[in-house]
Formats: C-alpha cells, structure tokens, sequence
C-alpha cells in the first residue's frame, strides 16, 4: 500500500518510530526489583496501551501500593529522562521515511501514550519534532489505546479523514483502535511486542518489518 492511496499519517512513538521499549523493559524491571517483587508475565501487555496516569493507578491496584499515581510517575519520568533525552534512537529508516511524507505534502501526527516531558527532547534530540503537525497524547483523550478516541483526535488536528489516514502502530490494541475508529493501519515489529506479531499481521491493514521497505 502506498503513500498515495491516504493523506494523512499518524505514528505512534514508543515501540514504532522511537527504539524505546527497551529502557521501558528496564524500567519496569528495575522499578519492581526495588520492591523485591518478580516481574509479572503478563505485566507488561496490560500497561502497554495506557497512558501514564492509568498505568499508574493500574500498578497501585495490583500491588497494593501505598504510593500516589504523582508519586509513581515522578519516580518513573526520573528513571527514564536521561535515557529519552540522549540515548533513545529512531527506527531504522524512521527519519528518512517522515523526510518521504514531509516531501509529498502528507500532514504528520503523533499519538502516543508517552510523556511530553520525556519523548520531545527525544524528538528534538533526533531532529524529527518539526516534522509533526500535531501531537495528542493519551491523556488528553477520554480513552486509551484500544480505542479510537487518540487518532481521532490527531486526524481532526491534522485535517483529514479517518478512512484517509494510515496509523502506524506496533501493539495489537492501537491497530484494533485505529481500525474501530475507520482508520487503515500498518503494524510494525518491534521487539517488544514480538508475540503480538502474527496478530497485529492478521488484523492490520498492512504491516512492515521496519520503515525501510517503504523508502
């Protein structure tokens, strides 16, 4: 599928444009090894879709916590800034291919459920923020990313249709949101979500093993 057959491009951040999850991975990991607790199987898949406040309240009800979801995030944001705004890169053709659709006229969206104190000085850092046109987060919307509240939100902003827009996604929920909300969608592996892979590839649209094979 090609860039002519839609108009608009929205691209989540974490795990499709930006190599990120890997310091989430840690993240995680560190933030409960300083609980002694284990890693939960299944821990990861249930916070992926969701924006920062409820991730938060989310870990507060699992484990019990006496903590605040403030106080959660502080700890969070603090553990992941300096990774985010040094050493986080792009995918591999990620910044050539946003170059391809800035050069057709295609307006460019983020929607992501990141934090803007964390991916734009990434963003900037990788000389690719002047290249969106809008960017929505799942906090600013009244649902996360298994629905289609975010990209519709970020096609409204960027002025074209939903069934003209290609979202670009590389967990299950944020196809299955895109495609309920009439969008086309293209999957993206990324390591992280490795086991979702055959079922993003099911149900998305098209999908992609990395951005360069649409350059």
């Amino acid at each position: 599928m090609t860039e002519k057959q839609w108009k608009g491009a929205i691209f989540d951040l974490d795990g499709t444009l930006l190599d990120s999850m890997g310091v989430w991975d840690q993240v995680d990991i560190d933030f409960l090894k300083k609980r002694n607790l284990p890693m939960p199987d299944d821990y990861k898949q249930k916070i992926a879709a969701m924006g920062f406040p409820e991730a938060a309240r989310y870990t507060i009800e699992r484990f019990g916590f006496s903590e605040t979801p403030e106080m959660l995030l502080q700890e969070w944001r603090e553990m992941a800034r300096e990774a985010y705004a040094l050493h986080v890169d792009l995918k591999p053709g990620a910044k050539d291919y946003l170059e391809k659709l800035k050069s057709q006229g295609i307006p460019i969206a983020a929607a992501t459920s990141g934090d803007r104190e964390l991916f734009i000085p990434c963003l900037k850092h990788n000389d690719i923020y002047e290249y969106f046109d809008a960017i929505v987060t799942v906090s600013e919307v009244k649902r996360g990313k298994g629905f289609p509240d975010i990209y519709e939100r970020a096609a409204e902003l960027i002025g074209v249709a939903p069934a003209e827009c290609m979202v670009f996604e590389d967990l299950t929920a944020g196809v299955k949101g895109a495609l309920d909300g009439g969008f086309q969608a293209m999957g993206i592996l990324d390591d992280s979500s490795k086991k979702e892979w055959e079922s993003i590839r099911k149900m998305a649209t098209c999908t992609i093993r990395d951005f360069q094979e649409l350059l």
